[in-house]
């Protein structure tokens, strides 16, 4: 697979737009756990194997299991997520696939239940993120296998200098 062009360098500003958005959501307060499982079932459901690839990376060197990494995609029928990570996973299908069928109540009152107005908020803009760059991944079809996660550190637009989801 070759990709169709290298978007980071095509238009820089949109990248650097987009890290923004990645920046704040790194930072907001969040569990970072919990942030990787949500853009791991983003990128599934988008079918996007790059950020698939990226995110049980990422999620592996910060001590996620295999078990359920390998489950995420099935988390409705396993044991293995905590009732706030339910929630987000729920949450997480409803915004990405927001074209049909809306966000269902039962889904915003189950989310209402594990997150406060800002954490919902915030979970919802890591949900555009991962979203968007599963978007550009897709389209200009990044090469899934070539990416290697970075030791564990802030995130800040200075030090945000890839165009990686």
């Amino acid at each position: 697979m070759q990709p169709r062009l290298e978007y980071g360098k095509a238009a820089p500003g949109a990248v650097t737009a987009m890290q923004c958005l990645e920046v704040y959501v790194r930072n907001c307060g969040l569990e970072h756990s919990l942030l990787e499982l949500v853009k791991l079932r983003a990128s599934q459901i988008n079918g996007c194997a790059y950020c698939v690839d990226m995110h049980t990376k990422d999620a592996r060197a910060m001590g996620e299991t295999e078990q359920r990494l390998y489950a995420v995609v099935v988390w409705e029928e396993t044991p293995f997520f905590t009732e706030r990570e339910r929630a987000a996973l729920a949450w997480t299908e409803a915004v990405t696939l927001v074209g049909e069928e809306h966000v269902p109540d039962d889904t915003y009152e189950q989310a209402r239940r594990n997150f406060d107005e800002k954490e919902l908020v915030d979970l919802t803009l890591a949900i555009i993120a991962i979203n968007g760059w599963n978007r550009l991944a897709i389209s200009f079809r990044a090469v899934p296998g070539t990416y290697q996660p970075a030791a564990p550190k802030e995130v800040s637009v200075a030090t945000a200098g890839s165009p990686t989801p």
